[in-house]
């Protein structure tokens, strides 16, 4: 999330201009890619960890600053503040609030060492083959750990790019700055033992962390401060989470029904797939509510202007 030194009632009074920002310095989908790369210096790294980072590089150079599909989005809305934090005063300030990843390079990662997990586990039943592991003091399991950093880094990296090129575009100063891993693993201490965490669809909320809570398109996103709860290991949900599959989704509703949500909630969407709905979403509110015992609320986000992949895309979550 990026706070901007912009006014709020540019969100409707410029949307022109925003919309275009947003077309120019954004990319979405299956092989989304920027004609002239962007540079990050992430690249300079070492891509040679693994065989499959040093095969993806140039592709990973070429897709970097854009964003995936499925639940990936870029979005302009405000960030209202009910009291003194963040190194701002309270008030309600124009935002752009983004969810990228690690593209096609990412996934590739994950799917080699997945499929390498599970050969090396031979002995798994069926149902838990998806549960395979790499002992760390390997060879395998040192080098996906490698390339799961690196691929942590390029996804920073994604995000960075993406305010970046908005903000300057813009020509705005960058008032506030935030971004949190999600869907990663850390080497942590919990219960006197050295273990590793994976946090899939949750977020890191070691007491005074902070990091972010998105909703749907027609529904809050909120800043959060962890509690450092020893129970949770530290964290805490990702997101809203879904409340139905992408299928279901479809099957249920249509964009009628949906359009008329997001004229109610003051939402503009330039592009999205109907398995994005908002109403296939769980209640962000409800979410917060029950984990209270992990974060406290700092900040709330309202979404105003909506681009997601188009209609048609393969989700890539």
């Amino acid at each position: 999330m990026t706070v901007l030194d912009m006014p709020v009632s540019a969100i409707r009074g410029e949307e022109g201009l925003l919309r275009n920002v947003l077309k120019r310095e954004t990319r979405f989908g299956i092989g989304a890619e920027f004609k002239q790369k962007r540079d990050h210096r992430v690249m300079d790294e070492d891509w040679s960890v693994s065989p499959i980072t040093r095969l993806n590089k140039d592709r990973a150079w070429k897709q970097l600053g854009t964003s995936g599909s499925g639940n990936h989005f870029v979005e302009f809305g405000t960030l209202t503040l009910d009291r003194d934090d963040l190194d701002l005063k309270a008030g309600v300030y124009f935002a752009l609030l983004s969810h990228s990843g690690s593209r096609g390079t990412g996934g590739s990662v994950a799917q080699h060492y997945s499929r390498l997990a599970m050969r090396l586990h031979p002995e798994l039943p069926r149902e838990l083959v998806h549960l395979a592991w790499f002992d760390m003091d390997s060879d395998a399991g040192q080098e996906y750990w490698a390339a799961m950093h690196l691929m942590g880094h390029y996804a920073a990296a994604n995000h960075a790019l993406i305010h970046r090129s908005i903000a300057r575009s813009l020509k705005a100063r960058v008032l506030l700055d935030i971004e949190n891993h999600h869907n990663f693993a850390w080497k942590e201490k919990h219960f006197g033992k050295d273990v590793i965490v994976h946090r899939k669809g949750a977020t890191p909320a070691s007491e005074g962390v902070l990091g972010i809570v998105p909703g749907s398109m027609a529904s809050p996103g909120y800043v959060c401060r962890g509690k450092g709860n020893a129970e949770s290991m530290n964290s805490a949900a990702h997101g809203a989470g879904r409340a139905m599959s992408r299928k279901a989704a479809k099957n249920s509703y249509t964009w009628n029904e949906a359009l008329k949500l997001l004229r109610k909630r003051d939402v503009v969407l330039i592009s999205a797939g109907l398995d994005e709905v908002p109403m296939a979403y769980k209640d962000i509110d409800r979410v917060m509510a029950a984990q209270q015992d992990l974060v406290e609320i700092v900040a709330r986000f309202d979404p105003k202007l909506v681009k997601m992949a188009p209609a048609g895309e393969r989700p890539e979550d």
